[in-house]
């Protein structure tokens, strides 16, 4: 999967650089009455997969850019649950990004956590088996049981309750390299290098269209439902990705895409998800694994053959400003 004469097409991109890019389109002749308006110069569109196709050359590292731990191609909830039987309560790192720190965690029949905010990110989790009761700031206090998402905008306080005689596994994101702050009647559990002072805020955090506090997955899963946002803002993005059903994988040189500067990760909530991953081959997830496609390495994910559709929830940063994608020329992008 790699060649070093390898040429690559990048949506973003442009062909020959230089100062046409700063130069708006001739003025069109004015549109017909509701016929969609053109941009006036195409290259200031913030994000964009619609662009023309440009040759240009990207830089790959060799060797590729290596696994640091907790990172690994796949990790198998199974294997996790397996290291931790007979523990009560866990947590075990699985991901750990310039952005984000994921990790598989269950809370005994019982457990409370302590109530916490980010100051400048969200956190957000899946519930992959039992049930827990969140609160969040400004919501109904809700129990979330298998398959459902909960999402805490910046700033909002979170507590969860596991809720029922069964222990509560599920899978949560929050910002990497960041301490959490605690509402004036929690007791903050103590972080090296740091003491807690008692200050005042007046910064709030909230939802919008593209954001919504729980999201059940599951019905999402068994339904037609197709391309629906959950979470997605400047710095955080987690969308539900499709694999529709297959009979055979791609073939070996439909290598996918690559990203120059961050890696893809997916947790595989629905269905099985096959992804190739350039010097580790096809991994194959099940429901509930965590699979991590690192900067700068070839990767596409579909649906395992035979097994029907897959989704698989995407988590990606710096959403807004969008990540080029490099494909190769002799394939369709997207693969």
């Amino acid at each position: 999967m790699k060649s070093t004469k390898t040429v690559l097409v990048a949506v973003g991109l442009m062909l020959a650089c230089g100062p046409a890019w700063s130069q708006t389109a001739a003025p069109a002749p004015a549109p017909a009455r509701g016929a969609q308006v053109p941009q006036a110069n195409w290259w200031s569109q913030a994000v964009g997969e619609n662009g023309p196709t440009r040759l240009v050359w990207a830089a790959h590292k060799n060797p590729e850019t290596p696994y640091k731990p907790p990172n690994k191609p796949i990790w198998h909830i199974a294997d996790v649950l397996k290291s931790h039987k007979g523990q009560a309560h866990w947590e075990q790192n699985v991901l750990l990004t310039r952005d984000f720190d994921g990790r598989y965690i269950q809370m005994a029949p019982g457990d409370k956590s302590k109530c916490i905010f980010w100051a400048d990110d969200r956190a957000w989790g899946w519930v992959y088996s039992g049930q827990v009761k969140v609160t969040i700031d400004g919501q109904e206090p809700k129990v979330v049981p298998k398959g459902w998402v909960f999402n805490v905008a910046p700033r909002l306080c979170y507590c969860l309750e596991t809720v029922g005689s069964e222990p509560v596994v599920y899978y949560i994101t929050t910002p990497a390299g960041q301490v959490p702050s605690y509402p004036e009647n929690e007791t903050p559990a103590p972080v090296k290098g740091y003491t807690y002072e008692k200050v005042k805020i007046t910064s709030t955090g909230g939802y919008d269209s593209f954001n919504m506090p729980f999201f059940n997955v599951d019905d999402y899963g068994s339904s037609t439902r197709t391309g629906e946002r959950f979470l997605y803002d400047g710095h955080t993005s987690s969308n539900l990705n499709i694999g529709p059903p297959l009979t055979q994988l791609p073939p070996s040189t439909s290598w996918g895409h690559f990203r120059e500067n961050m890696p893809e990760i997916w947790l595989n909530v629905w269905g099985n998800v096959c992804a190739l991953i350039s010097g580790e081959g096809v991994v194959h997830g099940e429901y509930g694994d965590l699979i991590n496609a690192n900067e700068e390495r070839w990767h596409r994910a579909t649906s395992c053959p035979n097994t029907g559709r897959s989704i698989r929830m995407a988590i990606t940063p710096r959403s807004k400003e969008g990540q080029v994608h490099y494909f190769q020329i002799d394939q369709l992008p997207g693969n």
